[in-house]
């Protein structure tokens, strides 16, 4: 089992936890709740926590199942937090509707977070691509 180090930035910072036993995710909780000044009807939610996720992985913030009925999306959605990144974990969320006020209150869960294995690649610039069946069809170019 994947050991992930995490430190509570926030007296009232919850350690993420998964619902049931075999979730596949974990879900966070709000420790503070920002209004963008510019955008009115953009939030920025801290989490409380920064973590030490091992060299390889990355963790994923995705919007909680109930989310979609809020009227509001997360941005940057899935959200990616880099091995190697040490601050607090924050998710940005966007209104669809300028009137609808924000969901959540400070203690709710806001959202999950898993973990990806990183497979390490890298670039070969090359002249040619192979030939595929589907080649440079683009946007919807496989059928409904």
């Amino acid at each position: 089992m994947m050991k992930v180090k995490i430190k509570k930035l926030h007296p009232e910072a919850k350690i993420p936890l998964k619902a049931t036993k075999e979730a596949a995710c974990a879900d966070v909780y709000a420790t503070e709740i920002l209004k963008d000044e510019i955008q009115k009807y953009n939030v920025t939610v801290k989490l409380g926590f920064s973590t030490e996720i091992p060299n390889g992985y990355k963790g994923i913030i995705v919007p909680r199942s109930s989310f979609t009925h809020k009227g509001w999306v997360m941005q940057n959605s899935p959200a990616q937090i880099d091995s190697d990144y040490r601050g607090e974990w924050m998710i940005k969320f966007e209104s669809l509707d300028d009137y609808l006020p924000f969901p959540y209150k400070v203690g709710d869960r806001v959202a999950q977070i898993f973990f990806e294995k990183v497979v390490d690649y890298e670039f070969e610039e090359v002249t040619e691509v192979a030939v595929s069946e589907r080649g440079e069809g683009g946007f919807g170019s496989t059928g409904k």
